[in-house]
């Protein structure tokens, strides 16, 4: 049987979310509502956090997780908050790298791979 696809807030250029079988993809999340990286984080971790919710699914359930950083300077920030909201024990495979992201106010852009 051929497994089913699932998106959710599709639009004309992605999804936030795919979902197909048990595996969990997001879209790079990101928050303007901070202007430092650490209320960034914290924003798209909670933006992360919705969007797992609403699929059913815990951060205990995060495979993979790729983080840019505008600025790599910022690393420690950025990885203040993540050690306080990831799960002990449960922590996923990470690469983090500094990009250029797609507007300058961004400093931060976190995807995610999960399962159900």
């Amino acid at each position: 049987s051929i497994m089913q696809i699932e998106r959710t807030d599709v639009g004309e250029i992605m999804s936030q979310a795919v979902v197909h079988g048990d595996m969990i993809y997001l879209a790079g999340q990101v928050s303007s509502d901070a202007s430092d990286v650490t209320g960034q984080t914290q924003g798209v971790l909670d933006k992360i956090d919705a969007l797992l919710a609403r699929l059913g699914v815990q951060k205990t359930r995060i495979l993979s997780a790729t983080i840019y950083l505008s600025d790599i300077s910022t690393f420690a920030e950025m990885n203040d908050v993540w050690k306080k909201w990831v799960p002990v024990g449960a922590t996923p495979a990470r690469t983090t790298v500094e990009a250029k992201l797609v507007m300058p106010e961004f400093l931060v852009e976190i995807t995610v791979v999960a399962c159900r």
